[in-house]
């Protein structure tokens, strides 16, 4: 799993039909010291984030094995809104 931020919505009218009903997210990748690190990926979302929150996010084959996501053609899945972390003691992020 992945931190990144969310900075945005995608509205997609026109998609294969396995993905109506997901919403879908920008976010802004961040590394462990909570600092954007330049990269951007499209997730579908499973937990209802909002724009601002930080999240984990699981890509590749991971992201289909969500109740939400299950045999869904999706390459992301935001799978859980980030409270806080810390690295060896030291508090990097509280929401």
């Amino acid at each position: 799993m992945l931190l990144a931020r969310v900075a945005g919505t995608v509205v997609a009218s026109r998609k294969e039909p396995r993905l109506d009903g997901l919403k879908f997210l920008v976010l802004e990748q961040l590394d462990v010291d909570n600092k954007v690190t330049g990269g951007y990926v499209v997730a579908a979302d499973a937990v209802g984030a909002g724009v601002g929150e930080v999240v984990m996010y699981a890509s590749g084959s991971s992201a289909r094995q969500t109740e939400y996501t299950f045999e869904r053609p999706c390459d992301a899945v935001v799978m859980a809104i980030v409270d806080s972390w810390e690295v060896g003691g030291d508090d990097r992020y509280t929401k």
